[in-house]
């Protein structure tokens, strides 16, 4: 069997299998002997699936074999974020008391993925319960370390994602964004990352029972992929595109938009809001920028984007408001130190009444007007992920004004989740032994062109995974 199938992008793989050049089972082999190598130091995967994964190739093959067509992710492996259900296999949200959570179906985009030939590799860990901050460190699970530097973290929720796609344990990983949580690890591992407009993909995100969350959990989430280059990505996407009955809010809108005339304008903002912005993130984006242009997009640099911190506020006030009757029995599933991270939120933030928080539906409304009316003018607007390179790990719960250096930093990533609108994180280079990227933001359900924009900055920049992490620091693409 080869031993280099876990470097080739997802649609080379899948490509690979459909001609019967590979077989799926070699494929899945390659990934889970990759697995074997390099998790022991990363910890980006938490629960392995290797013999449904087995099955799922075998059956893949026998199918092949029999002259039935293949989805076009035929035998491509990927990992699901440890707060997504997979069936038949716990859903613990990184907690020891939800061990034995067992799913009773695919969440809609592990479905999806599946019903296209691809094929779930493992669980990839979190923050406990996704809130116990950014960095990657479960009660359960531990921590997962960022490949490039393990004095760095991998970013999060999404980071054991971000880890496992970065080092070719897996083509692709499925994770979710509400405020960055894609694209910020993939920022710090060195990949690529799609945040789609809310309801374009089909999801559910009830925890516990039938009751679905409240209005901000129901509009912020959304899940998205990471992959290592953006063809990998729009694949994904395209796959992930759809409704399904199992979420209302899903739109039927479709994947690809009518092409837009002349040179596609691109706003430019290096440092939104004004607070700062590390030199090696403007100098991406600068680099995104130059790539840009001489890809043909009309990129010019404008002020800065609408009311950025007026959203801030009303993203941190709708969220508690909503989160404060669950606190007191959260707060004890979050572990000692694990619920640091919100409770800085909670001190700061005090929940709004009822006239203030019918008030603070309507701002979010009207800022989502601005957006809408800002991107009208520039469909694309190009900016960072998060303007500092990556941070050390729990840099977010030490105190507080380490807990208000991430939010800044990632202050960009919030207010286009507040918005509802998609963005591409893609990687512009290295710098100082660490990843660098940026983000293109686009118009709601214009996720098409944030990917072909991406396309045309990794063109230019090129792609920086997979890397060997038994490697120094800062080594180049494996």
């Amino acid at each position: 069997m080869r031993d280099d199938l876990w470097r080739m992008p997802a649609t080379a793989q899948a490509e690979a299998v459909r001609a019967g050049e590979v077989s799926a089972v070699e494929l899945v082999e390659s990934h889970l002997e990759r697995i074997d190598e390099v998790n022991p130091r990363i910890n980006a995967v938490t629960q392995l699936f290797a013999d449904r994964a087995r099955g799922a190739a075998a059956l893949t093959d026998r199918r092949r074999a029999a002259g039935q067509p293949l989805g076009p992710l035929a035998g491509v492996p990927f990992t699901v974020k440890e707060s997504t259900p997979v069936e038949g296999t716990a859903t613990t949200f990184g907690v020891e008391r939800f061990r034995g959570l067992l799913a009773p179906a695919d969440a809609p985009p592990v479905a999806r993925l599946r019903a296209a030939g691809a094929v779930p590799i493992g669980h990839s860990n979190i923050p406990t319960l996704i809130l116990a901050g950014m960095h990657t460190r479960s009660e359960l699970f531990g921590d997962t370390v960022n490949p490039w530097d393990p004095g760095r973290t991998p970013g999060g929720s999404s980071g054991g994602d971000g880890a496992a796609v970065a080092t070719g344990m897996a083509a692709l990983g499925l994770g979710n964004d509400s405020g960055g949580s894609v694209r910020i690890p993939a920022q710090f591992c060195g990949v690529a990352g799609l945040k789609p407009t809310s309801g374009r993909f089909p999801a559910d995100h009830r925890v516990l029972g039938p009751d679905d969350p409240g209005p901000a959990s129901q509009f912020l989430v959304t899940d998205g992929p990471l992959a290592r280059t953006v063809a990998d990505l729009r694949l994904a996407y395209e796959v992930l595109v759809g409704t399904d009955p199992r979420d209302p809010r899903a739109v039927p809108v479709p994947a690809y938009g009518e092409p837009l005339p002349g040179p596609v304008k691109v706003a430019v903002v290096a440092d939104p809001g004004g607070h700062g912005v590390h030199p090696a993130i403007r100098a991406a984006v600068e680099a995104a920028a130059e790539a840009l242009r001489d890809a043909g997009y009309d990129v010019r640099e404008v002020p800065d984007v609408p009311r950025l911190d007026e959203a801030l506020e009303a993203y941190g006030r709708i969220t508690v408001t909503e989160f404060a009757p669950t606190w007191p029995v959260v707060r004890g599933l979050l572990g000692e130190g694990g619920d640091r991270y919100i409770a800085m939120a909670m001190e700061r933030t005090p929940p709004a009444n009822a006239d203030e928080l019918v008030k603070l539906m309507g701002t979010w409304l009207n800022i989502r007007r601005s957006w809408a009316e800002f991107l009208d003018a520039y469909p694309l607007l190009l900016g960072p992920v998060f303007t500092e390179p990556p941070v050390e790990p729990g840099l977010e719960s030490r105190d507080r004004a380490g807990r208000d250096r991430v939010a800044t930093a990632m202050r960009l990533c919030t207010v286009t989740s507040f918005v509802g609108v998609p963005s591409v994180a893609v990687p512009t280079g290295v710098a100082g032994g660490l990843p660098s990227g940026v983000q293109i933001v686009g118009r709601a359900f214009r996720e098409d062109l944030c990917l072909a924009a991406a396309r045309a900055v990794e063109d230019r920049l090129g792609v920086l995974t997979p890397i060997d992490p038994r490697a120094a620091a800062g080594a180049g693409a494996g």
